[in-house]
């Protein structure tokens, strides 16, 4: 069985929970990494701070990190919930998660491959270890990335992107394969926007990085940023 990075966005929790448990039964060392868009949006908007996003990445105040933080700490406890006693909440500032800081868009960081000794006794004990994505700092970092950066440094074989829509759509079709290169070239021409955007740029890197990359609903994940149908394939 292999090591697995599930990335679970903040509105598909329940299923997500779902879907690390039963890869869990299957025996795969599972570590659940999330965001918790929605809910920050909401929060942010309900005490009157302006939301701003530059490139899917999200402009962050003092006051905002202090609603991303509280909102990741919802998540976390709803999904660790979820799990049951299998799951083992962690904060990523509080566990040495460590990223580069990206001063024009505030308090973001850019995260690095990281091995937070927590995660890896989680993984050991037969665990599955739930991450927010905050770096020391503490820095908002995109879940996304964040999840491509454990993925690295845990030497995870495969990363799974959990969504609440079939996947790539490209045409009006949802797409079950596509090379790194031609997914470069859909980012690079403004064919695709939206969430789908920093989640296939992540895709892209764990693939370049030797990562089997997915994206899809946790019923039927999809297989991204490789090349012959259905297997991997990086260059």
């Amino acid at each position: 069985m292999s090591r697995i990075v599930l990335k679970s966005g903040g509105a598909v929790v329940g299923s997500a929970a779902a879907q690390a448990l039963a890869l869990h039964a299957e025996g795969h060392e599972v570590c659940v990494v999330h965001g918790a868009g929605p809910q920050i949006s909401a929060e942010m908007a309900r005490r009157g701070l302006e939301v701003t996003f530059v490139d899917g990445r999200r402009v962050t105040s003092a006051a905002a990190l202090e609603v991303v933080r509280e909102s990741l700490a919802q998540v976390n406890a709803s999904l660790c919930a979820a799990i049951g006693p299998l799951a083992v909440g962690l904060m990523g500032d509080e566990i040495g998660l460590e990223a580069v800081g990206v001063p024009n868009l505030g308090l973001v960081g850019d995260p690095l491959p990281s091995r937070p000794p927590l995660v890896v006794s989680a993984l050991d004990e037969g665990r599955i270890p739930v991450v927010a994505p905050l770096a020391t700092g503490p820095l908002n970092v995109n879940a996304d990335e964040a999840a491509v950066a454990l993925a690295a440094g845990l030497e995870m074989e495969r990363i799974l992107f959990a969504t609440d829509v079939p996947g790539l759509l490209l045409g009006g079709e949802t797409l079950s394969s596509i090379r790194a290169d031609e997914a470069e070239r859909l980012l690079r021409d403004g064919t695709l926007s939206g969430g789908i955007v920093p989640k296939l740029k992540a895709a892209v890197l764990a693939a370049r990085l030797g990562i089997r990359a997915e994206i899809g609903e946790t019923s039927v994940v999809a297989d991204l940023a490789h090349a012959a149908p259905a297997r991997s394939h990086r260059r």
